[in-house]
Formats: structure tokens, C-alpha cells, sequence
């Protein structure tokens, strides 16, 4: 089912079924999977937007929303036994939403990717409720001396199998890297490397050379030994590497800005320090 708002500005085209799906604008949905029509509800507010979705993703509650024009959302597959893919999207001009494959969600998570950046998440990445990874501050703050831009959107890289814990925010220039845990009601607003938990508000890292397991603990007996076998994840056993080995495999684009320059009064050591280090 297909429907059409219009506004003085904008027509938005709702669709409220996952099947294959094209229009004039086009917009593109591609799903070769069954036809789902509960919790389903993808919006179209520009031109050629694509969202792609595996036919083997586990599909619980979808909320899509492609704000501007030639906007990308990929979600991968679920081949394993997961919580599901509980998500609501908001996909910009220019910008690039990816989900890998096996990932699961407790409860609805909202990303958002605006103004040309891409969030990207690895496989078997593990949100628990209400959690936000957010490239974006929704509105725009300002320098008042300059009139610049002060939160400019950024992208954001979630590594594999991480797990991120109740209320956390990811905000934008984020990384998470392989194997890492963020905890209850954390705000990741920097790098955060492989194998670690990282906590508070800014998250920082409280314990390095960890791994974590899928299972949970709440029906095991005390002092039983832990993983039991077949549950260990072995690829994400690893040390912690600070020196920027954060495992994740792509680079974060940040949107660029303007190079900042020397006041024209600055003494002309300064000025003379400023140069040979642009050269170096």
C-alpha cells in the first residue's frame, strides 16, 4: 500500500509493505524476501533513494524515513539466532545508512545520517533499548563571533560485535572498534578501540583486553564455567590494541570546513612557526 501526503513544499510517498517496490521519483525499495505489512512504515520525501534490504534479514519493526535525495540504506542478513531488527532510519541528501549482517536489536533503535555522512554497522552488533547513533544534532548550532557552523554531521563506524548497553548515544565522528562494550547510559563521542568497555558521559575506557558473549548469565548456576563450549566468538578474542588498531575497517569522512588561519596581526615568529610546520 502505497500513500501520498502533500505539502506546500514537498510530496511524501508512504509505504507501508516490504515488498519490491519502484516509483516515478525513483525511489526504490529492493526485497526479495516475504511480504511483510506489520510494523512496516517506509517514507519517501525526495528522489532516488534506494533502500536495499537482504530477503534473509529478520525484519521486526521498520521505520524508514529518506529526507532529502539520493540517499542509501543496506541491511544485511540474519542467518543466526538474534533478538531481531527493530529500526528507525533517517537517511539525508547524499547519505549512506549501513547494517550488517546478524545484528539484533531489543527494542527500537534510531540511527541518523544527514548532510552527505555514513553511519555504517558492523556484523553481530548487539543494541539493547532505546539507543540513538546519531551523525547528526537534528539543529544547527553557530559561532556567533564568526557565524560558522559549530556542529557540523559527521560519520560514524560501529565495529563487529559490539555490544552497546540501554540509553547509549553514539554521536557523530565516533568508531567503535571490534569486540568492544558500551555501557548503560554511556555517550560515545570519540574514538573507542577494540576490546574494551568504555563508560560515562563522555565514554571513556575503564577496562581494556575484553571479550563478551551472546549467552546470558540470568539461568546459569553460580560458579559455572563460562563460555560453555561452542558459545565462544574466537575471531573477537583479542587484546587491545591503543596505538589505533581499533579493528574497524573503514575510515570515518567527516564533512569538511573550512582550514582555519592565523589572525593577519599574529607576531611573525608565530606566523614563521606556522609555515614550517604546514611543511613538515
Amino acid at each position: 500500500m502505497v500513500e501520498v501526503e502533500t505539502t506546500p513544499q514537498i510530496a511524501m510517498l508512504q509505504v507501508r509493505k516490504l515488498e519490491r517496490y519502484k516509483d516515478d521519483q525513483g525511489n526504490e525499495i529492493v526485497y526479495d524476501g516475504e511480504v511483510r505489512e506489520e510494523k512496516i512504515d517506509i517514507r519517501f520525501k525526495g528522489a532516488n533513494n534506494k533502500l536495499v534490504i537482504s530477503p534473509e534479514a529478520d525484519i521486526k519493526d521498520l521505520l524508514v524515513i529518506f529526507t532529502g535525495n539520493n540517499g542509501q540504506i543496506d541491511i544485511g542478513r540474519t542467518t543466526k539466532r538474534r533478538a531481531g531488527l527493530r529500526f528507525e532510519l533517517r537517511c539525508g541528501h547524499e547519505s549512506t545508512i549501513r547494517i550488517g549482517e546478524n545484528v539484533g536489536c531489543a527494542g527500537r533503535t534510531f540511527i541518523s545520517a544527514v548532510e552527505g555522512v555514513s553511519v555504517t554497522i558492523g556484523a553481530d552488533v548487539m543494541f539493547a533499548k532505546n539507543i540513538e547513533v546519531r551523525g547528526d544534532d537534528t539543529h544547527p548550532i553557530f559561532d556567533v563571533r564568526s557565524g560558522k557552523r559549530a556542529n557540523p554531521s559527521q560519520s560514524i563506524i560501529v565495529g563487529e560485535h559490539v555490544w552497546i548497553a540501554k540509553h547509549a548515544v553514539v554521536m557523530g565522528g565516533a568508531t567503535i572498534g571490534n569486540g568492544s562494550v558500551i555501557g548503560f547510559r554511556s555517550i560515545v563521542t570519540k574514538a573507542i578501540p577494540n576490546n574494551c568497555v568504555a563508560v560515562g558521559a563522555p565514554a571513556k575506557v575503564v577496562k581494556r583486553h575484553i571479550a563478551w558473549e551472546r549467552p546470558e548469565v540470568v539461568s546459569r548456576l553460580p560458579g559455572e564455567e563460562f563460555p560453555r563450549k561452542g558459545e565462544k566468538s574466537e575471531p573477537y578474542w583479542n587484546l587491545t590494541d591503543d596505538d589505533g588498531g581499533s579493528g574497524v575497517q573503514e575510515k570515518v569522512i567527516v564533512r569538511p570546513q573550512p582550514k582555519k588561519r592565523l589572525a593577519s596581526y599574529a607576531p611573525a615568529p608565530v606566523k614563521r612557526l606556522a609555515r614550517k610546520l604546514r611543511s613538515s
